[in-house]
């Protein structure tokens, strides 16, 4: 008996000494692994290791070798980070309309609210601001100034609507009062046609283009079989839409003398567009979209263009099962292959190129919010293909909602769990 509980004894001070080192080991890792070194060089790896360290969800092969899985690059200059506002709701949308001082929905509670960034405060919620359907991902989603907005004051909403037959994505202006108190005279005037009875995929998305007209993103409204009208011109679901500020299609616009087709239409073949921004120097209209289950794609929009969902996707259906027999090259099928795609999946919200000096090494970077991945991906683009990949603040296990450059070079991030972060050069 002696002899077997002195064993046992051995057996077991080694086995605990052995997870003990690997606990160690676990720890070591996870502070290697954090990306918010801000004194790491802008490089890529020296063994040229993918900024995605998981294993793929599916087995697609990419159309080309930079279309996923970039290289992992890191900032070189120092930066600070700041939570700027906190115990919010899901911030949605955020736009300046003065230095430093944001508009931010709220899309739950259906609000929008004035951020201060130097003065860290909040304001009340301002009031006129549209009735919403809350369920689901709807609510209160986008916001955007008018170009001219110094003198007209004008601000555009997209919220998801209650209307006959469903909800639907809808467009609205109003003019923010002079006290700033209010959105009055507030109209509607664009609905995203047809409605359906569901809470899912709204996209919501707005930009202005030069000539002040704006692109507007909607989602395919997920379920099966309503997602296939992503791909009829007949309905503005899972597109991109080209409107004036009175909500009139632009008269350039790529269907406009298709009888068949409805006018307002850009581009199609859609999933769920949460992402939105003009590269600073082509000019490129760029966009982020949720796929099923892997498959997240960042495209170049161009008119015309079929970007087909549901026909072709990298990704799969959430319960595993393959989209469509699994055909995932697009080009072969007549449709736009991704400039990148996300495998597993990012869940990449708003986005903004970094159009800035402020720290150099960012310019012309898009940096995109995550959602299921709970980090801000810094993307390096190089004639359209994409280079490096950075993934910031992967240490906060928030849901990035939205991502604003402001006018001094800061970099401002938005989440579900209602914080507001500023992330700006050391020092400024």
């Amino acid at each position: 008996m002696t002899k077997v509980s002195w064993s046992r004894f051995l057996f077991f001070s080694m086995l605990i000494f052995i997870l003990s080192l690997a606990a160690c080991g676990n720890d070591e890792t996870s502070t290697e692994e954090s990306t918010d070194d801000s004194n790491a060089a802008t490089e890529q790896s020296a063994d040229g290791e993918s900024a995605e360290t998981e294993p793929k969800v599916t087995e697609f092969e990419p159309a080309f070798p930079e279309q996923t899985r970039a290289p992992a690059v890191v900032t070189e200059t120092e930066y600070d980070v700041e939570v700027i506002a906190e115990g919010l709701g899901v911030s949605w949308g955020m736009e300046e309309f003065e230095p430093n001082r944001l508009l931010v929905t709220q899309r739950d509670s259906a609000e929008l609210l004035i951020v201060n960034l130097n003065e860290f405060a909040v304001s009340e919620p301002i009031e006129g601001t549209p009735e919403v359907n809350s369920e689901g991902q709807g609510g209160l989603l986008d916001v955007a100034i008018a170009p001219d907005f110094d003198e007209s004051r004008l601000v555009f909403l997209t919220f998801s609507q209650d209307v006959e037959g469903g909800t639907l994505t809808a467009l609205g202006k109003g003019v923010l009062s002079e006290d700033e108190a209010s959105l009055e005279d507030f109209e509607v005037i664009f609905q995203a046609e047809p409605a359906y009875d569901g809470d899912l995929h709204y996209g919501g998305r707005i930009i202005f283009d030069e000539e002040g007209n704006l692109f507007l993103t909607t989602g395919e409204r997920s379920d099966d079989p309503i997602r296939e009208r992503a791909q009829d011109l007949d309905a503005y679901l899972g597109k991109v839409i080209h409107i004036t500020q009175d909500g009139e299609a632009v008269d350039t616009n790529p269907f406009i003398e298709d009888e068949d087709a409805l006018d307002g239409i850009y581009s199609y073949g859609h999933r769920n567009i949460q992402g939105v921004d003009f590269h600073p120097e082509t000019g490129d209209l760029w966009i982020v979209e949720f796929g099923p289950q892997a498959g997240d794609e960042l495209n170049i929009v161009e008119p015309g263009n079929n970007y087909g969902w549901p026909i072709v996707s990298y990704g799969i259906e959430y319960t595993g099962e393959l989209i469509n027999d699994g055909i995932s090259e697009h080009e072969a099928q007549g449709f736009i292959e991704p400039r990148y795609y996300w495998d597993p999946t990012s869940a990449p919200s708003g986005s903004s190129f970094y159009d800035n000096d402020a720290i150099p090494e960012w310019e012309n970077n898009l940096f995109i919010g995550g959602l299921v991945s709970s980090y801000i991906a810094r993307v390096v683009i190089e004639d359209d293909t994409i280079v490096g990949e950075e993934r910031l603040l992967t240490d906060e296990g928030e849901r990035f909602r939205d991502i604003l450059v402001t006018e001094d070079g800061a970099l401002i991030a938005a989440t579900d769990g209602g914080k507001i972060y500023k992330i700006s050069a050391a020092g400024e």
